[in-house]
């Protein structure tokens, strides 16, 4: 299994960055790549052959270098051989990306491919200069392929690193940018590059330049979008939406782009699959070169129709703004009341969704700033105007929030930094078209329209500007009929779609975007996991209730459903078409938690189906049903928890009437464990850890949740000269793998921990009687799961996760799956 590699790598990498505080992180920028993110953005090369000199300018502990390693391997009849370059300044990350690199050669030799590599303990924008790019010094230089996880971080305007960089004809603002690009002036002709970054360089005034230099060397090929910003790098606080791209460095432009998103299953499964003509991503008359990622047809047409609006701001006689007033640098200005001397200042937190409220209620910022000689120059006339906050992020309900500021008895007003405005070259506009305007904004019409090309978390008043926008007269006959009503979402857009004649085009797109949202909404309250809160579980909810676009929540019914008349019911009322491979993955993703969440239940006829069955079928639960007849009502809040209180008992009732967990040994014996603790995590080892690992192995013991033990081989252990107290601290499971004539010790984690140094010294004790090699295995439900204990794991011993059942992931040792013997002090191997 080449996917050692990345496996191995991917506990050290989680050791080393439990290891950096907080500082170190920030000055590194750099987020290390998970293994199931490694092997997908490793899998975008399109050509994998021949010599091939490979550049990872940020390396880590190596997991990109790994998982590009395994692409190789899997194609090695077509490489000959293979050069490594990696750059890393980490100190701490020095060693196991060495004992990677090492590795990568050692499995590239056995496949007959010559392999070699460079570790530099420098920074590659240092390294780049001392290369006086782009006269490159050495052959070297250029390379076939490159791949990256840049560090994101700031690039301070008096550093080294932008000396270095305007030294070398670059203009960023950020690091990702600056390594992206010298990446690219390191690649051959013909050369491949594959990198996860944030989003923001898409669009947006401050990373313009280098659209412009990537897009005139590279030919952009793949993109993925991530459905949520915390799915690449979920072990992290990561604030910014991030994308995977494939490009080639090439004046050749291709016909189509393959846009991805909405992966799962270590990345491979596909939401929609849609190649979009180039000149859609890019067009070819945008001077600023933004690229546009849409995902799926749906949102495709809503892009099309938004932009057959007739206008822009300058044809409608008003500009957007950020505002003035930089608070810290006029901090002495800055005041907590209303003096003589004082004029209001505004800040994002007196903006609701159409309307300014000022004085905030319990205001955390000064609501006034002093208006002097001073301070006059950053201060605006009182007047109507329109401010949209600036900051919000891909999570939040809206992207974009409005709200009309109408005019104040004062001589000026201040608009703090982190609020754009809209105005009339500098003055207040026409009351009508401020609240028209504003009510545009705040339509989930825009929103949708608005998160296809934002992906960070700024509002940019760049970005403002470039939207078209409806024509004066429509803007001006919407504000008439909002006026100054308290803002009301569904009238809101009754209203846009009623006086914007273009809206009757998009309305299905709208109306069934803002049911999945709902839907979403209802998996959060319930607090759904986290892997269960997306598009589509949101969808299977959806189904479940057979809520269509026009239907109401209080109109919710339990129809019975298999899952391929599920993806059938996702494509007829909201066109969203799964591959029928995806089948297992809902299942398994969306579904079955939504079963052990007492949200759906499972063959509710309670017939005696296959789980395979074409006639396998779910529905929702009573609880369940109850709640979202209740969404949107008045009554919600209670009804939360009253279905909190109601599917508590129903998942007790389930309980007693299952009692039992049917297990197949590996012999063909069913046993039955009781429905508690561990036993779940237990029936994953015996049927799906036991098969892969140890074959035609004999299940000596398993332990019980509810009873001591279920099976316990007492003569079979004492022919082996085991004399095992059955009372003591046994593990979870006990294997005699004959093919090796190994013991192979299972700890199930649950409530319990790993097998800790401690564990394992026990273990070793209670089998002290046994010739046998002794091999320790601790399995988890999940990685995640698993993260939690690194620190307790023990050395020489092996780790099984049973979401990823293909994979063991082996412990500082010189052996896969094998025991060691006392004073053994071997060295990292897979």
């Amino acid at each position: 299994m080449t996917t050692f590699i990345t496996d191995s790598t991917d506990i050290t990498q989680i050791h080393c960055s439990s290891r950096l505080n907080l500082k170190q992180r920030s000055e590194l920028g750099q987020f290390l790549t998970p293994a199931p993110i490694a092997r997908f953005l490793a899998n975008q090369f399109s050509n994998l052959s021949g010599h091939i000199s490979l550049l990872d300018p940020g390396a880590g502990v190596g997991m990109l270098t790994a998982a590009f390693v395994e692409q190789l391997l899997a194609k090695s009849q077509n490489v000959e051989s293979c050069f490594m370059t990696v750059y890393e300044v980490e100190a701490s990350f020095l060693a196991p990306l060495e004992q990677c690199l090492l590795e990568c050669c050692s499995s590239l030799k056995k496949h007959g491919i010559q392999a070699d590599y460079c570790l530099h303990h420098q920074s590659f924008i240092e390294a780049s200069a001392e290369i006086a790019l782009p006269l490159l010094a050495t052959s070297r230089s250029y390379f076939t392929h490159t791949i990256l996880n840049p560090p994101y971080r700031k690039i301070n305007s008096k550093s080294l690193e932008k000396k270095i960089l305007l030294s070398l004809g670059i203009d960023t603002v950020n690091l990702y940018s600056a390594f992206v690009w010298l990446a690219m002036l390191h690649l051959a002709e013909g050369g491949e590059m594959a990198a996860i970054t944030p989003r923001s360089f898409c669009n947006g005034t401050y990373f313009r330049t280098f659209r412009k230099a990537f897009l005139k060397e590279m030919s952009l090929n793949k993109i993925h979008l991530f459905e949520s910003r915390l799915e690449a790098f979920s072990d992290d606080s990561i604030l910014q939406e991030n994308v995977i791209f494939h490009a080639i460095k090439t004046a050749e432009k291709p016909e189509f782009i393959e846009v991805t998103n909405n992966i799962k299953d270590e990345m491979k499964e596909f939401s929609e699959i849609r190649f979009v003509p180039y000149s859609e991503v890019v067009e070819e008359r945008d001077s600023d070169n933004i690229i546009h990622i849409v995902t799926n047809s749906l949102e495709n047409f809503l892009k099309v129709q938004m932009e057959k609006f007739p206008s822009t701001l300058e044809e409608l006689g008003v500009e957007v703004s950020t505002g003035p007033v930089v608070d810290f640098r006029l901090k002495s200005a800055l005041r907590n009341c209303l003096g003589d001397r004082d004029v209001p200042l505004f800040y994002p937190e007196s903006v609701k969704a159409g309307k300014v409220y000022f004085p905030p209620t319990k205001p955390r910022k000064p609501i006034a700033i002093e208006k002097n000689e001073e301070t006059s120059k950053w201060l605006v006339h009182p007047g109507w105007y329109v401010l949209v906050k600036r900051f919000s992020a891909k999570e939040e309900k809206r992207r974009i929030i409005a709200a009309v500021c109408p005019p104040i008895n004062a001589p000026a007003i201040g608009i703090e930094n982190h609020l754009n405005y809209y105005h009339a070259n500098g003055i207040g506009m026409n009351v009508h078209l401020a609240q028209g305007l504003t009510a545009f904004l705040n339509s989930t019409l825009f929103d949708n329209y608005f998160r296809q090309f934002s992906g960070h978390t700024q509002v940019n008043a760049t970005d403002l500007r470039r939207i078209r926008y409806p024509c004066k007269e429509d803007l001006m006959q919407l504000g008439e009929k909002i006026g100054d009503a308290v803002f009301d979402q569904d009238q809101v857009d009754a209203l846009v779609h009623q006086i914007l004649p273009i809206m009757s085009k998009v309305t299905a797109v709208v109306k069934n975007n803002k049911r999945v949202n709902e839907a979403l909404d209802i998996l959060k309250t319930i607090t759904a996991p986290r892997k269960q809160q997306n598009i589509r579980s949101a969808l299977c909810l959806l189904a479940l209730a057979d809520i269509q676009t026009e239907t109401l929540w209080n109109q919710s019914t339990d129809p019975k459903l298999g899952i391929t008349q599920m993806m059938q019911w996702f494509k007829q009322f909201y066109g969203v078409e799964y591959k029928p491979n995806s089948r297992e993955s809902i299942r398994k993703e969306s579904i079955q938690p939504f079963v052990q969440m007492g949200l759906v239940i499972e063959n509710p006829d309670q017939s005696d189906r296959a789980v395979n069955s074409q006639d396998y079928c779910y529905k929702l639960s009573a609880p369940a049903l109850r709640l979202l007849k209740n969404y949107g009502a008045s009554s919600w809040e209670n009804s939360i928890e009253e279905y909190r209180a109601s599917v508590e008992n129903f998942l007790l009732e389930k309980d007693r009437n299952l009692p039992f967990i049917p297990v197949t040994l590996p012999d063909g014996r069913s046993i039955q464990l009781s429905s508690g603790g561990q036993n779940q995590l237990i029936k994953s080892i015996v049927e799906n850890f036991c098969p892969r690992f140890t074959p035609g192995g004999i299940v000596l013991y398993i332990g019980d949740a509810g009873d001591k033990f279920v099976i316990n081989e007492a003569q079979k252990m004492k022919e082996m000269g085991l004399e095992l107290d059955p009372h003591g601290k046994m593990p979870d499971l006990v294997v005699h793998y004959q093919q090796q004539d190994w013991l192979v010790l299972v700890e199930a984690v649950t409530s319990h921990g790993p097998i800790s140094l401690k564990r394992r010294n026990e273990l070793r004790q209670i089998f002290q009687s046994s010739s046998k090699g002794l091999v320790f295995v601790t399995a988890f439900t999940s990685r995640r799961e698993m993260t939690r204990y690194l620190a307790e794991i023990s050395w020489e011993t092996e780790v099984w996760v049973a979401d990823q059942p293909e994979h063991m992931i082996h412990f500082d040792g010189e052996r896969f799956l094998g025991p060691y013997e006392d004073g053994e002090h071997p060295t990292f191997k897979i």
